[in-house]
């Protein structure tokens, strides 16, 4: 098993995730079997509890872990599905351990960070990656060399690159180098001071991915390779890029494919970037815009709805369409200029959340989107939320709405799951995963899934709709087009006599790769493509044929 390391250094979000997802990519270019692992150095069990304003969004995988927005990233560039042992946090690190302890597994020694903790560390690194059957196992060490927290993760892959031998374990730092405006010189000293308090512990790294505005000046890269003692070769600039899609490109035309294959005595024949050269392309060079509308909750950080973005830069190179996204705070929609949001929006978005912050204002956007025949995707949140206004105001339901937000309203479209009640905890008690969707064959959602009658799709809700309502909900033309395996749950909603007005339970977003879009989102754009081209030409819109689905 050969082992990559990716640390960052100087502060948080120079893209060491990017950088890793990105060199995965290439040695999968190269015909490797490449996985990947994230380590979190916070004491929560898993990502499930965490604010999106603070942390991001929450990830869910097949499995139903919850987990950091990187492994996202990983699925997406390696085209692969990872597992919640792929997200490794100091909460499940420390509690296996204390297990232990209390079940007597280390017959009396007092349980110390090292060797204990660091050996459970290594011990999981080393299960997941031989699990997978990868030849590659790239582990992304989340935080900032000095953190206090991220020390024992450090210790751990130190110990663990002794044992593999220096063949079998490179280090790849993420580093920055700032330009001072005041003098427009790239400075090197916080790289050295970084990389300076990676030695001190015991790690010296192989390569310096240097991140900055524009790429390094050949004498700042000489100065870099001699103060931190990395061959020249090895001193890999990362400017700013077009898209995080094109960073592969960046990185392998400086020849560090070559360089980490030399260094892991592996020798696959070059090749395998052409399908990833036509996809970036498409994104770079598209032949249509259009604008999406997302309503959300959270949209003071992009990061809480990464992988909606994702799918529409997906969506938008299938669709040959650069994708604007423009973010609308659900709370403040009754203001005049984010009226004027949803009025210029080619379609309109409501994705998941939760809690009662900006409910009735999504509401609100529904309805907009519904009476203005404007293009509509509703996930998760949004799917409930759909449900509800169209009870509101074309079943005549009055004071309809989710009893997880007026408890008790005379018609709850939208109710708590059964099992779900009783449940305190709050950490992975959700439904959570991959479960099988049935479609009906003659429905929107089954056209753009390739004429599927049924899919797999990831879940993360603890509400579902009201299963007394849905006759009634569906006499006015909300029809419910896909439902559970138990057809207990709806999972999938259409609006008849709707330009396009679709809406799922599950989350889609999630499975969205390159090249293989979400088809939900990429029926979305391919609707408000159709509805702007009727716009400019003063014809009723036609929105075409759903076609198949890579996916």
């Amino acid at each position: 098993m050969k082992y990559i390391m990716v640390t960052g250094g100087v502060l948080s979000g120079l893209g060491k995730g990017i950088t890793a997802s990105s060199i995965g990519r290439l040695l999968k270019a190269r015909g490797l079997k490449v996985t990947a692992i994230k380590i979190d150095p916070y004491l929560n069990t898993d990502a499930g509890t965490l604010n999106p304003f603070e942390h991001g969004e929450v990830f869910v995988l097949d499995d139903g872990g919850e987990v950091d927005l990187d492994l996202g990233n990983y699925e997406r560039f390696l085209d692969v599905s990872l597992t919640i042992d792929h997200n490794i946090t100091t909460g499940r690190v420390y509690a296996a351990v204390l297990d232990k302890e209390r079940t007597g597994e280390f017959l009396g020694k007092t349980v110390q960070i090292i060797p204990h903790i660091t050996n459970e560390i290594k011990d999981r690194i080393r299960r997941v990656a031989e699990r997978s059957g990868a030849d590659v196992c790239i582990v992304e060490l989340g935080g900032t060399v000095g953190d206090i927290e991220s020390m024992p993760f450090l210790e751990a892959v130190r110990q663990l690159h002794m044992e593999v031998g220096d063949a079998n374990c490179v280090f790849v730092h993420t580093t920055l180098v700032p330009v001072l405006s005041s003098v427009g010189e790239q400075k090197t000293k916080p790289t050295q001071h970084s990389v300076k308090e990676l030695r001190s512990i015991g790690i010296q790294p192989h390569v310096i991915v240097a991140r900055g505005e524009q790429p390094l000046e050949p004498a700042v890269k000489r100065k870099i390779s001699l103060f931190c003692d990395v061959p020249l070769e090895a001193v890999v600039s990362a400017p700013d890029a077009r898209s995080i899609y094109e960073v592969p490109l960046i990185l392998d035309a400086q020849g560090l494919t070559d360089f980490l294959l030399r260094h892991m005595q592996l020798g696959p024949p070059d090749g395998g970037l052409v399908d990833w050269r036509g996809f970036v392309d498409r994104i770079l060079n598209p032949s249509a815009e259009v604008t999406v509308c997302v309503v959300g909750k959270y949209t003071d950080l992009a990061d809480a709805y990464l992988s909606h973005i994702e799918a529409f830069h997906h969506a938008g190179a299938e669709a040959g369409a650069l994708v604007h996204l423009t973010w609308l705070e659900a709370e403040h929609i009754e203001t005049a200029a984010n009226q004027a949001l949803l009025k210029s929006a080619d379609a309109i978005l409501i994705p998941g959340g939760f809690g009662e912050r900006g409910i009735e204002g999504k509401i609100k956007a529904v309805q907009y989107a519904r009476e203005h025949r404007i293009p509509f995707l509703g996930v998760c949140l949004g799917f409930q939320l759909a449900t509800v206004e169209i009870a509101r105001h074309l079943a005549g339901l009055e004071r309809a709405n989710s009893s997880e937000f007026d408890p008790d309203s005379p018609h709850p479209v939208v109710d708590l799951l059964p099992e779900q009640r009783g449940v305190t905890k709050k950490g992975a008690t959700m439904r959570l995963g991959a479960h099988r969707v049935l479609l009906e064959r003659n429905s929107v959602a089954s056209a753009l899934y390739g004429g599927a009658a049924e899919i797999f799709e990831r879940h993360r809700h603890r509400y579902e709709i009201n299963p007394a309502y849905i006759e009634q909900l569906q006499k006015v033309g909300w029809r419910f087009v896909g439902c559970s395996e138990d057809r207990r749950r709806m999972e999938v909603a259409e609006l008849r006599d709707h330009p396009f007005f679709v809406a799922s339970q599950f989350h889609p977003e999630f499975r969205s790769r390159p090249g293989k879009p979400a088809p939900l989102h990429l029926g979305l754009l391919r609707a408000a493509l159709a509805r702007k081209k009727a716009a400019g030409s003063g014809e009723a819109a036609e929105i075409p044929a759903p076609m198949p689905a890579s996916a």
